[in-house]
Protein backbone atom coordinates (compact mmCIF):
# COMPACT_ATOMS: atom_id res chain seq x y z
CA UNK A 1 0.00 0.00 0.00
CA UNK A 2 1.23 3.08 -1.11
CA UNK A 3 2.09 5.89 1.58
CA UNK A 4 -0.34 8.00 -0.26
CA UNK A 5 -3.06 5.52 0.44
CA UNK A 6 -1.88 5.22 4.20
CA UNK A 7 -2.06 8.87 4.46
CA UNK A 8 -6.09 9.34 3.32
CA UNK A 9 -7.17 6.40 5.49
CA UNK A 10 -5.56 7.74 8.76
CA UNK A 11 -7.13 11.02 8.07
CA UNK A 12 -10.74 9.66 7.41
CA UNK A 13 -10.99 7.00 10.00
CA UNK A 14 -11.33 10.09 12.67
CA UNK A 15 -13.78 11.43 10.38
CA UNK A 16 -15.51 8.24 10.18
CA UNK A 17 -15.58 7.41 13.86
CA UNK A 18 -16.99 11.19 14.19
CA UNK A 19 -20.46 10.46 12.16
CA UNK A 20 -20.93 6.84 13.63
CA UNK A 21 -20.90 8.44 16.96
CA UNK A 22 -23.21 11.33 16.02
CA UNK A 23 -25.70 8.76 14.18
CA UNK A 24 -25.62 6.62 18.07
CA UNK A 25 -25.90 9.48 20.21
CA UNK A 26 -30.07 9.87 20.76
CA UNK A 27 -31.36 13.47 19.66
CA UNK A 28 -33.85 15.13 21.47
CA UNK A 29 -37.41 16.20 19.82
CA UNK A 30 -35.92 18.98 16.97
CA UNK A 31 -39.31 20.74 17.18
CA UNK A 32 -42.87 19.87 18.64
CA UNK A 33 -45.29 18.63 16.27
CA UNK A 34 -48.35 19.98 17.86
CA UNK A 35 -50.65 19.63 14.64
CA UNK A 36 -49.83 15.88 14.69
CA UNK A 37 -50.41 15.57 18.68
CA UNK A 38 -54.08 17.40 18.21
CA UNK A 39 -54.25 15.18 15.60
CA UNK A 40 -53.04 11.44 17.46
CA UNK A 41 -55.28 12.85 20.55
CA UNK A 42 -58.25 13.83 18.55
CA UNK A 43 -58.02 9.78 16.58
CA UNK A 44 -57.80 8.20 19.82
CA UNK A 45 -61.08 10.17 21.44
CA UNK A 46 -62.59 8.64 18.34
CA UNK A 47 -61.56 5.89 19.38
CA UNK A 48 -63.02 5.73 22.53
CA UNK A 49 -65.84 6.63 20.56
CA UNK A 50 -66.45 3.71 18.94
CA UNK A 51 -65.13 1.39 21.43
CA UNK A 52 -67.68 -1.59 22.56
CA UNK A 53 -66.47 -2.01 26.20
CA UNK A 54 -65.86 0.92 28.86
CA UNK A 55 -62.00 -0.33 29.60
CA UNK A 56 -61.23 0.22 26.08
CA UNK A 57 -62.87 3.82 26.30
CA UNK A 58 -60.82 4.36 29.14
CA UNK A 59 -58.05 3.25 27.40
CA UNK A 60 -58.27 5.44 24.80
CA UNK A 61 -58.81 8.36 27.14
CA UNK A 62 -56.21 7.45 28.84
CA UNK A 63 -54.34 7.65 25.01
CA UNK A 64 -56.46 11.59 24.90
CA UNK A 65 -54.84 12.70 28.28
CA UNK A 66 -51.14 11.56 27.47
CA UNK A 67 -51.36 13.28 24.04
CA UNK A 68 -52.13 16.36 25.73
CA UNK A 69 -51.02 17.17 28.90
CA UNK A 70 -47.12 15.28 27.61
CA UNK A 71 -45.04 13.13 29.98
CA UNK A 72 -44.33 15.90 32.32
CA UNK A 73 -47.59 16.91 32.47
CA UNK A 74 -50.21 16.79 35.31
CA UNK A 75 -52.47 13.66 34.84
CA UNK A 76 -49.84 11.65 32.44
CA UNK A 77 -50.16 7.69 33.08
CA UNK A 78 -46.62 6.40 32.44
CA UNK A 79 -49.18 2.59 32.57
CA UNK A 80 -50.87 3.74 29.47
CA UNK A 81 -49.68 4.18 26.24
CA UNK A 82 -48.43 7.33 24.72
CA UNK A 83 -49.04 7.48 20.86
CA UNK A 84 -48.07 11.10 21.21
CA UNK A 85 -43.99 9.84 22.01
CA UNK A 86 -41.85 11.57 20.03
CA UNK A 87 -44.15 14.49 18.80
CA UNK A 88 -43.16 16.90 21.44
CA UNK A 89 -43.89 17.62 25.39
CA UNK A 90 -47.77 17.20 24.75
CA UNK A 91 -50.29 19.59 23.41
CA UNK A 92 -50.42 21.45 26.15
CA UNK A 93 -47.07 22.61 26.68
CA UNK A 94 -46.28 22.77 23.12
CA UNK A 95 -49.47 24.64 22.16
CA UNK A 96 -48.40 28.05 21.24
CA UNK A 97 -51.53 29.45 19.80
CA UNK A 98 -54.32 31.96 20.41
CA UNK A 99 -56.03 32.09 24.23
CA UNK A 100 -59.13 30.71 21.84
CA UNK A 101 -57.57 27.98 20.72
CA UNK A 102 -55.93 26.81 23.85
CA UNK A 103 -59.31 27.13 26.08
CA UNK A 104 -60.77 24.99 23.40
CA UNK A 105 -58.07 22.35 24.01
CA UNK A 106 -58.20 22.55 27.92
CA UNK A 107 -61.89 22.14 27.65
CA UNK A 108 -61.25 18.88 25.50
CA UNK A 109 -58.76 17.75 28.40
CA UNK A 110 -60.91 18.41 30.73
CA UNK A 111 -63.74 16.23 28.97
CA UNK A 112 -61.42 13.18 28.40
CA UNK A 113 -60.63 13.60 32.16
CA UNK A 114 -64.27 13.47 33.02
CA UNK A 115 -64.80 10.67 30.61
CA UNK A 116 -62.50 8.79 32.85
CA UNK A 117 -64.13 9.48 36.22
CA UNK A 118 -66.95 8.32 35.38
CA UNK A 119 -68.56 4.39 35.70
CA UNK A 120 -71.31 4.78 32.69
CA UNK A 121 -70.20 3.50 29.17
CA UNK A 122 -72.89 6.42 27.48
CA UNK A 123 -71.12 8.81 29.63
CA UNK A 124 -68.17 8.26 28.87
CA UNK A 125 -68.28 8.06 25.18
CA UNK A 126 -70.42 11.21 25.56
CA UNK A 127 -67.69 12.85 26.97
CA UNK A 128 -64.89 11.38 24.76
CA UNK A 129 -67.85 12.67 21.33
CA UNK A 130 -67.63 16.02 23.41
CA UNK A 131 -63.60 15.89 23.37
CA UNK A 132 -63.13 14.47 19.50
CA UNK A 133 -65.27 17.52 19.03
CA UNK A 134 -63.32 20.04 20.53
CA UNK A 135 -60.24 18.84 18.65
CA UNK A 136 -61.44 18.88 15.74
CA UNK A 137 -62.46 22.43 15.64
CA UNK A 138 -58.80 23.52 17.48
CA UNK A 139 -56.79 21.81 14.44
Amino acid sequence: MSAKLQSRRAAALPLTAIALLALAVPRPVLAADVAKEIQTAEAHAGYAVGAADMKTVQMHLHHVVNCMVGPKGKGFDASQADPCKDMGNGVMPDFKGSKAKRGMLQHALDDARAGLQTTDIAAAKQKATDAQGLLKKAM
